[in-house]
């Protein structure tokens, strides 16, 4: 079992680093943060597409390049080590891979092309407010193909097109696919730590609800989309997590105090080894959750928990050490820290708080040792 890329993927990988190094620069990030009314980069999101990176793991009689999730998963990690200010995981990681999963084919005829083509932007609405997601909480309903309620926070749902939303159907869960350009839907953009990734509060009013897969299958659908997902963002992470280690080590070796280089203190070695630890171990686990999402294995959900749980874990206390290597300087607006510090919370709440993924992993591996 080798749990690294191979040669045609680590060609792939590289390119999409020179890409993202040339057109993602932090300069592009700082316009959308700066920018009140914009959400997202309109030109790096048509150039995306443009690269076939949207439809990567889609199939070719769908538009895609049918490459696979490996390739998908190191599309991400370049997309986390940059910031990336565009809607690609709500867009693939959720709405595509709900497709994938419990689409009609008539449903993957329509929505995985345009998906492909960077014509349609996606969101997964799922949270109705704080807390874990349950089929008892759940208040949004469908009657008659017609869906009533309120999802928040739904990430990018400011710009999105179609939605993939949790809502019961008569006493049970299921999954829907929503139109959010038609009738019976309201938006209201909400304030995030992050403005480079938008979020919003979608009242949904009688809009026309599409089933996602069969009646009552929901919940168990949504848990397996978030465990695809939870792979997927977690390479976005150790990307993050990776360049925030190397900003550290960079500024750490250019910087003087008592004239010395900190990276000479031994206080800094210790914090840049810390970081270094807590990347490979997300890493590796990362690795071990796309084999078995590549390989759709029984162990996903507690790869993608793992997963998870690690590089959530790494992100935010890359991006936390990062500042503080920086000193006073880093905590201030004109040193990139603070992206990666924002990018790391958001990353680590949009699929479920690692709270929730810590209680998932324990219970799964509980399953797996009753068995």
């Amino acid at each position: 079992m080798n749990f690294d890329y191979s040669d045609d993927q680590k060609f792939l990988k590289d390119e999409a680093r020179k890409f993202l190094e040339a057109e993602c620069t932090p300069a592009r990030v700082r316009a959308v943060l700066d920018d009140a009314a914009r959400s997202y980069d309109e030109g790096l999101w048509a150039k995306v597409a443009a690269q076939g990176w949207l439809g990567a793991a889609i199939p070719e009689a769908h538009g895609g390049l049918g490459l696979g999730h490996i390739e998908l998963c190191a599309i991400a990690e370049e997309l986390g080590r940059v910031c990336a200010p565009i809607p690609f995981a709500s867009t693939v990681y959720f709405l595509a891979e709900a497709l994938l999963l419990a689409g009609s084919e008539a449903q993957k005829a329509e929505w995985l092309p345009r998906i492909a083509a960077g014509e349609v932007i996606g969101a997964f609405a799922t949270a109705e407010g704080p807390g874990a997601v349950s089929a008892a909480g759940l208040q949004a309903k469908v009657e008659g193909g017609k869906l009533t309620g309120t999802k928040v926070p739904v990430t990018d749902g400011d710009v999105a097109g179609v939605a993939v939303v949790l809502a019961k159907e008569g006493a049970q869960p299921g999954l829907f696919l929503v139109d959010l350009n038609g009738p019976g839907v309201a938006r209201e953009t909400l304030k995030t730590l992050d403005p480079t990734r938008g979020a919003a509060r979608l009242t949904f009013t009688g809009a026309p609800a599409e089933r996602l897969g069969g009646p009552g299958e929901g919940l168990a659908l949504a848990e397996q989309v978030m465990d695809r997902a939870a792979v997927l963002i977690a390479f976005e992470q150790v990307g993050g997590a990776d360049r925030c280690l190397i900003m550290a080590k960079d500024y750490a070796l250019e910087r003087y105090a008592f004239g010395r280089v900190i990276a000479s203190y031994q206080a800094i070695k210790h914090k840049l080894a810390d970081i270094y630890v807590k990347n490979e171990l997300a890493r590796s686990n990362a690795y071990y959750g796309a084999w078995a999402l590549n390989a759709g294995a029984a162990e996903l959900p507690i790869a993608a928990s793992a997963a998870r749980v690690a590089a959530s874990d790494a992100f935010w206390f890359a991006s936390k050490e990062n500042v503080q290597t920086h000193g006073g300087m880093g905590f201030t607006w004109e040193v990139d820290c603070h992206l990666y510090y924002r990018r790391s919370r958001q990353l680590s709440l949009v699929a479920g708080a690692p709270r929730v993924w810590k209680e998932r992993l324990v219970s799964h591996l509980e399953r797996r040792n009753a068995a």
